[in-house]
């Protein structure tokens, strides 16, 4: 047997067709699989483009992430093995950071989505050597959205009162100030652009290169400011306009002055905080000119402390001089910002001693009455951004406002608590009447803390109008008021005796002159607080501009 076979192989007669036969069905077989590997190919094309249309369905709409993407899904008709995934998260496009790591997973305030589809492609071949009727194909596509809103808060203006404007702006600014009631007008109807009045700022002030952000953190001349405010007003043709003739003679005022200021508790420029000076990005931020120019002045005094005789002609009030203390932001806040959801703007901690003298009656000839009001930092959060495509005309912002907390006192106020912003005040009992016979001691303190977020939404129109919304509580000023008188606390003494029972008389009249002038005082500080900008248990926010990008794929 072992011959017969040695002779087998050494017989090479019809090798070739045998060497034939076997070479032909490793090719049939490559050819099969090159057909599934071709079909593979073909179809993770086709689901890798669903995966991406989903993704940037998703991104467009991210409140119903998921139904858009797996409507995209069926529309384009591929098998899917699972169900499709759909995370949402952050996308930061940081070139610095690696592409994998750029999408972070985020329950708030998402910006981008991320799908994962596995899909099928059945096997033609492939079965006989795999044992598999299919192969699965997984897709993954991130998309993400870039929406930013611009908005302000605070500088409310329910009336213009040229004189105490005048009073209270150039105290702040360090100069008189003579404009009237409709040049302050003109101020509150100019519109400028936010970027052309830094790029403006930044020629006059030499500081042209460098980035946005470089420029806000400059120590900047306070003239210098005024001055890009002035040329940012100005007409297409570079002509006067009534508005930039009222900037004109506050410039000419503030020629002498050596006052500088630092603009980033003023402008957060988010996004663009590394956008080089000259560059405009593709968002209008409009600012009307006496917004910026109050919110100038009130980071511009030094001291942030003025001083003011107001001179008047109210029933019930003899005399009247205002301090005024303006505080800082919180750190790192500003009163107008460009962001997307979670951006901040926040008004500026105020306080104001008013003391008054009211007209007495009876055995009282006047009472003595010094008001201290605080009023701590409002808030306005950007909670959301609805964008419709491909119209942008229907899109709006909802910001989350909230009031400032208010302490109120009748009681003496030492300057040197009055300017420590670190501790809060906490008024004495004062002389409201102080004779060589008569002696009224009082206090009297009201405060409002309960105040919770608010949303208020912006849609286009309101935006380009510069809609100014208010939230909190109306009329509070009055309210304040009566709420003090309420809470007055008296101690009555006599040639240096107290408790010799005339509190039952003496009381009561004190009472009723400070009552009698209520509405008077309640005139007077509202006027000083509208000049401000200033709500009481109020907070004043409005819209400067919207830009909605759409979905794009990202890495």
């Amino acid at each position: 047997m072992f011959p017969a076979l040695r002779s087998f192989f050494r017989e090479t007669k019809g090798s070739v067709a045998i060497i034939a036969g076997l070479m032909t069905t490793v090719v049939i077989g490559m050819s099969a699989l090159s057909v599934d590997l071709g079909k593979i190919y073909v179809d993770k094309r086709k689901a890798q483009s669903v995966a991406d249309l989903s993704a940037l369905a998703a991104a467009s709409d991210l409140t119903r992430a998921s139904r858009a993407a797996t409507a995209t899904v069926q529309r384009n008709t591929i098998t899917v093995d699972s169900p499709i995934t759909v995370e949402l998260g952050t996308y930061t496009p940081d070139p610095g950071t690696q592409s994998g790591s750029r999408f972070q997973l985020a329950g708030t305030n998402p910006n981008a989505a991320r799908v994962t589809i596995n899909s099928r492609t059945n096997l033609v071949f492939g079965r006989v050597l795999t044992g598999q009727d299919y192969f699965v194909i997984r897709s993954t596509a991130t998309a993400a959205t870039s929406s930013f809103a611009s908005f302000a808060i605070g500088s409310r203006l329910v009336s213009l009162n040229g004189g105490l404007l005048n009073q209270l702006l150039g105290s702040l600014l360090g100069t008189n100030i003579t404009l009237s009631a409709m040049d302050y007008q003109s101020l509150v109807d100019a519109r400028i652009d936010l970027f052309k009045f830094m790029n403006q700022l930044a020629t006059t002030a030499q500081l042209t290169a460098g980035t946005y952000s470089q420029l806000l953190n400059s120590n900047l001349k306070v003239v210098d400011v005024v001055n890009a405010l002035l040329v940012s007003t100005l007409n297409s043709q570079g002509g006067a306009t009534n508005a930039s003739r009222a900037l004109s003679s506050i410039s000419q005022s503030l020629n002498a002055s050596t006052g500088r200021m630092v603009l980033t508790s003023l402008i957060d420029v988010g996004p663009y905080q590394t956008l080089p000076i000259g560059q405009r990005p593709n968002m209008t931020v409009n600012v009307a000119a006496f917004d910026l120019l109050n919110a100038t002045a009130q980071i511009a005094n030094g001291n942030r402390q003025v001083q003011l005789s107001l001179g008047l002609n109210l029933t019930g009030i003899a005399t009247a001089s205002l301090t005024l203390g303006i505080g800082e932001r919180p750190v790192g806040t500003s009163w107008l910002t460009v962001g997307n959801v979670g951006a901040t703007v926040h008004t500026a901690q105020t306080r104001l001693l008013l003391n008054l003298q009211l007209l007495g009656s009876g055995s009282i000839a006047s009472v003595n009455l010094p008001l201290y009001v605080e009023v701590a930092a409002a808030t306005a959060r950007l909670n959301a951004i609805n964008c419709t495509f491909p119209d942008a005309s229907g899109s709006t912002m909802t910001l989350g406002v909230t009031p400032a907390v208010i302490d109120a006192w009748i009681g003496s106020v030492s300057m040197a608590n009055f300017n420590n912003y670190s501790a809060p005040v906490a008024p004495m009992a004062v002389a409201l009447v102080d004779t060589p016979v008569l002696s009224v001691l009082g206090r009297a303190h009201v405060q409002i803390t309960n105040m919770s977020a608010t949303p208020v939404t912006f849609n286009m129109t309101e935006i380009n109008n510069q809609t100014k919304k208010t939230v909190g509580t109306t009329n509070f000023t009055q309210s304040l008021l009566s709420g003090l008188v309420n809470t007055l606390q008296l101690d009555i003494s006599v040639l240096g005796l107290l408790n010799l029972g005339l509190g039952g008389a003496v009381g009561p009249l004190v009472s009723g002159i400070i009552s009698g002038a209520t509405p008077s005082i309640d005139q007077l500080l509202s006027g000083i607080l509208q000049s401000l900008g200033i709500g009481l248990g109020q907070a004043d926010v409005w819209g400067l501009g919207l830009r909605c990008d759409g979905a794009v794929l990202v890495q």
